[in-house]
C-alpha cells in the first residue's frame, strides 16, 4: 500500500490516467489497443466478405445460371 501512495503523491493529478503512445501526440496506450483491436477485426470481416463475394461471382452465380465465367 505505501508504494500507490509514493506512486500517487508523485504523480499528482496524472496518477490513475494512461501514459500517451509520444509526449506530443494526444493519444494513450489503452486508446491506441482499442484502435489496434477494432481494425483487427474490420480487417477480418472484410477477408470474409471479399471471400463470400468470390464464392457467389465463382460458383453461385454460373450454377444459378445468373452468368457465365470466361475460363
Amino acid at each position: 500500500m505505501g508504494e500507490a501512495k509514493r506512486r500517487k503523491s508523485a504523480l499528482g493529478e496524472k496518477y490513475g490516467q494512461g501514459e500517451n503512445i509520444l509526449p506530443w501526440v494526444p493519444i494513450t496506450k489503452s486508446q491506441a489497443e482499442q484502435f489496434v483491436k477494432l481494425t483487427t477485426r474490420g480487417a477480418w470481416f472484410g477477408i470474409g466478405a471479399m471471400v463470400a463475394i468470390w464464392v457467389t461471382v465463382r460458383f453461385i452465380g454460373p450454377a444459378f445460371g445468373w452468368w457465365q465465367t470466361l475460363d
